[in-house]
């Protein structure tokens, strides 16, 4: 079981940057695919980006490719996303999300088994 805690959230204007954290705990998270969804009032969740148990595979929404960046520390259990050029429609709460499966990486949801609480992210006009 992997219990994940998001951070890193704020208020920030159009153009600017944010970075997010997701802390995960137990010595099996390196062997999980991370997701990053995120969900605001007036739309259902979204997929924005997934990175493979090792790091070297990642996916991005067309949404946000080119101006998101996912990684991972495995040493340090923890996941980010790195946003530039934040746009007001990019204002949503954030969560990341662990997937065990590993053959490929997937954006549904239901897919991943562990969640975070999430995080708030507000991007002014």
């Amino acid at each position: 079981q992997v219990q994940l805690v998001e951070s890193g959230g704020g208020l920030v204007q159009a153009g600017g940057s944010l970075r997010l954290s997701c802390a995960g705990s137990g010595r099996t998270f390196g062997t999980y695919a991370m997701g990053w969804f995120r969900q605001s009032p007036w739309k259902e969740r979204e997929f924005v980006s997934a990175i493979n148990w090792s790091g070297g595979r990642t996916y991005y929404a067309d949404s946000v490719k080119g101006r998101f960046t996912i990684s991972r520390d495995n040493a340090k259990n923890e996941v980010y996303l790195q946003m530039n050029s934040l746009k007001p429609e990019d204002t949503a709460v954030y969560s990341c999300a662990a997937d065990a499966y590993r053959l490929r990486l997937r954006t549904n949801s239901y897919e991943y088994a562990y969640w975070g609480q999430g995080t708030q992210v507000t991007v002014s006009s």
